[in-house]
């Protein structure tokens, strides 16, 4: 969701290190796009009281000051875009099922697409909440093209960061790579619907 539909990174960079910065701590903005981005929040409190000492007694309010501060940046800076509103409606005309695999939580989620214009568009939306392993395990999209009645074969998984191109790949789907949402546009999802390989099934859905 976060970089295809909408090019969030510096939101929820800047959130988290706000919410981290009231304690002492940081992520600087390399460690972030190599490491931490793309992951949900709590496995990035996690690594770090691995890696910097956090004291894991404050994941719980650091969570939920980093999702304060996420809303107040989606009401103050998420807006539709139309490239990204054509698409899923011509793809949606087309027969196609659309589906969201956020690492967001269900509620950032929820917010995003109807702060996007975009929920009217989707079969099915699914966050880190709704399984057991966030991305880059593949139970998300894993379970989408179940929800869907679809096999992997016949899905489409747009990511534009490591963790969400490792859980597409792994789930057995077509992985369209982007660098942001700039280039989720109706042509380009199309040329990479027509360049698969023709043993291919046919697809189905995009996710």
């Amino acid at each position: 969701m976060d970089g295809v539909l909408v090019d969030a990174k510096e939101w929820h960079f800047n959130a988290l290190n706000q919410a981290l910065g009231l304690f002492g701590y940081r992520i600087d903005r390399y460690d972030h796009l190599v490491t931490y981005d793309g992951l949900p929040t709590k496995r990035k409190l996690k690594m770090l009281s691995l890696d910097a000492a956090l004291p894991e007694s404050l994941h719980g309010f650091i969570n939920d000051l980093k999702q304060n501060y996420t809303t107040e940046q989606i009401f103050k800076s998420c807006r539709p875009e139309f490239h990204i509103q054509y698409a899923l409606s011509r793809l949606k005309q087309k027969g196609y099922k659309l589906a969201v695999c956020s690492n967001s939580i269900r509620p950032t989620v929820a917010l995003m697409m109807q702060r996007l214009e975009l929920a009217d568009y989707l079969d099915l939306q699914m966050s880190n909440q709704d399984v057991k392993k966030a991305k880059p395990d593949p139970e998300i999209y894993s379970t989408a093209m179940k929800k869907l009645g679809v096999k992997p074969c016949e899905s489409v998984v747009v990511e534009d960061n490591q963790h969400g191109i490792e859980s597409g790949r792994a789930s057995g789907a077509h992985v369209f790579e982007v660098r942001n949402s700039s280039q989720v546009r109706l042509e380009n999802i199309l040329a990479f619907i027509d360049n698969l390989p023709e043993a291919s099934c046919s697809q189905k859905k995009v996710g």
